[in-house]
C-alpha cells in the first residue's frame, strides 16, 4: 500500500493498555470510557493491537517508546538513567554511570512501603532532598562524585563521576526491587518482594565492582541523611509520607556511537511533543526537534487542549510529530480505574476533539497506540497488548461492528491484526514490513 500522505503522526498514549476491572462495570477502564471522537476516528481507519517490544516483556516507557520509533530498546539504548539525565540536560560524560532514581518511603528492614512516596512529593521537596545529597559529596572519599538532580515529583536521576581511580561501570544491578534491566531496557518483574537490593557487578569486571560497591555505600549514607532532613521532620508533622530511601534502576552510560539518527533511519524531519525528561531524552538522543510541554498542570482540559495546538503547529513545519501524553499510566499504577477512565475521556475531548478539528486527513497518517500496559487491577506494567488505531491518508476504513467503542477488545479483533512495536512505524509510513 504507497499512500498519498506527506504527513505523520504518532500518539502514545502512556500506560493505555488495561485489563478488565469491577469498578468499570467489568470493562477495562479503556473500553468503559466515554470516548465520542476516538469512536468516531476509529471507524474511519483500521484496529488492531500490539505487543510493544514481546511477550512476556513488560517494558518500561523508554523500552516501548524505542520499540514504537522503530528501535531495538535492548541495542540502541543507553539506558534510562542516561535517557532522563539527557532530558533535563546533564552531560553525561565517557567514564560516567547514571541511574534513574525514585524517592521511596522505606521501612528500617529495606521493605519499600512505597515507591512514590505517595505521590505527594512535591518536586520543590524533592529538589531539596537532592541538593543536600549533592552537597554532602558522599563518595569523595572512594574517588566519585555523586550528583543528584530531581526531575519531576518523585523522580530523580544520580550521576556517578569518577575523580581518581578510572571509568565506571553500567553493568550492575538495580536497587529497585520492581524493575530489571536487560541491555539498555527496562521491564518491569512479574514478581517482585519488595526490598530494595543490594545493588551487584553483572560482569567480573573491576569497573563493575566498583561501582556496585560505591552505590551500595552512597545509598547507606544517602538514607541516613534523609531520614534526618527537615523536608522530611515537615512531612512527618504534616502526616505524610516520607522520603527517606532511594531506588535506582537501569544505569547506563554515554554511548559511543549513540543510535542512528530518526532523520536518517526513516528520512524524515521530526518533532517531540513530551511531557516527561526520559521521552524528552529520547527525542534529544534520536535528533527529534524538541518541544517539551513539561508535566501537565491543575487544569487538565486546557492542557490537552495546548498539547494538540503545539502537535498541530508542529505538524506545519516537520512531516514527523511524536507525540507522548503521560496522563493514563498514574492512575494505573494507582490501581485507580475510576480516574483512569476520567484521564481518557479528558484525552478524547480536550486533546483529539481540537486536533482532529484542526489536522488535514487527506494529507496525513495518523497511528495512536501505548508504550505499554498499566492495568489497574495489576498496579504495574505488563506484556498485555495494547490498542492501535491507524487513520487517515491511504489507510481503507474498516469500521467494526455497530456499538463498538473504542478499547482493547475492539483493538483485538481488528483488522490490522496482532502487531509487535516494532511494526508500527512501517505501518504508519506505508513502507511494508521488514527489518528497519
Amino acid at each position: 500500500m504507497t499512500p498519498p500522505a506527506d504527513r505523520f503522526v504518532l500518539v502514545i498514549l502512556d500506560g493505555l493498555g488495561d485489563l478488565p476491572h469491577p469498578h468499570t462495570e467489568g470493562r477495562t477502564p479503556v473500553e468503559a470510557a466515554r470516548t465520542p471522537i476516538l469512536d468516531r476516528a476509529m471507524r474511519l481507519g483500521a484496529m488492531g493491537d500490539v505487543v510493544v517490544v514481546g511477550v512476556g516483556t513488560a517494558p518500561e516507557s523508554d523500552a516501548g517508546v524505542f520499540a514504537l520509533l522503530g528501535y531495538d530498546p535492548v541495542r540502541d539504548s543507553p539506558g534510562r538513567g542516561v535517557l532522563e539525565a539527557e532530558g533535563i540536560g546533564i552531560a553525561v560524560a565517557p567514564g560516567d554511570v547514571a541511574f534513574r532514581l525514585n524517592f521511596a518511603t522505606v521501612a528500617g528492614d529495606r521493605r519499600v512501603l512505597d515507591a512514590r512516596v505517595g505521590r505527594s512529593l512535591a518536586t520543590g521537596e524533592a529538589s531539596s532532598l537532592a541538593e543536600s545529597l549533592t552537597a554532602a559529596d558522599l563518595l569523595a572519599d572512594v574517588g566519585i562524585r555523586a550528583t543528584v538532580r530531581a526531575t519531576v515529583g518523585h523522580r530523580g536521576v544520580l550521576l556517578l563521576h569518577p575523580t581518581r581511580g578510572g571509568p565506571l561501570s553500567p553493568r550492575v544491578s538495580n536497587a529497585d526491587p520492581f524493575y530489571e534491566r536487560v541491555g539498555g531496557m527496562g521491564r518491569a518483574r512479574a514478581e517482585a518482594e519488595p526490598f530494595v537490593p543490594p545493588v551487584v557487578a553483572e560482569v567480573d569486571e573491576p569497573s563493575a565492582t566498583r561501582t556496585a560497591s560505591a552505590t551500595n555505600l552512597f545509598l547507606g549514607r544517602a538514607g541516613e541523611m534523609l531520614a534526618a532532613h527537615p523536608t522530611n521532620a515537615r512531612r512527618a508533622l504534616a502526616g505524610k509520607k516520607i522520603a527517606n530511601g532511594l531506588l535506582l534502576r537501569n544505569a547506563g552510560s554515554a554511548a559511543s556511537p549513540g543510535p542512528e539518527p530518526f532523520a536518517r533511519r526513516w528520512g524524515l524531519a521530526a518533532a517531540a511533543i513530551t511531557e516527561m525528561p526520559v521521552e524528552r531524552g529520547i527525542a534529544r538522543l534520536l535528533g527529534l526537534g524538541d518541544d517539551y510541554i513539561g508535566p501537565m498542570g491543575s487544569d487538565r482540559d486546557a492542557g490537552y487542549g495546548d498539547r494538540a495546538r503545539r502537535t498541530l503547529a508542529a505538524l506545519d513545519r516537520v512531516p514527523f510529530v511524536y507525540v507522548h501524553l503521560k496522563g493514563p499510566d498514574e492512575p494505573g499504577h494507582d490501581g485507580d480505574a475510576h480516574r483512569k477512565r476520567e484521564i481518557v475521556e479528558a484525552i478524547d475531548r480536550s486533546f483529539f476533539a481540537p486536533f482532529f478539528e484542526g489536522v488535514d486527513l487527506e494529507r496525513t497518517r495518523i497511528a495512536i497506540t501505548a508504550d505499554h500496559a498499566t492495568p489497574a487491577i495489576r498496579k504495574g506494567h505488563t506484556d498485555d497488548p495494547v490498542p492501535l488505531l491507524l487513520l487517515g491518508a491511504g489507510i481503507p476504513a474498516t469500521p467494526p461492528s455497530p456499538g463498538a467503542t473504542f478499547g482493547e477488545p475492539v483493538a483485538s479483533r481488528g483488522s490490522l491484526g496482532h502487531l509487535v512495536g516494532r511494526d508500527v512505524m512501517r505501518l504508519l509510513l506505508g513502507r511494508g514490513p521488514g527489518p528497519a
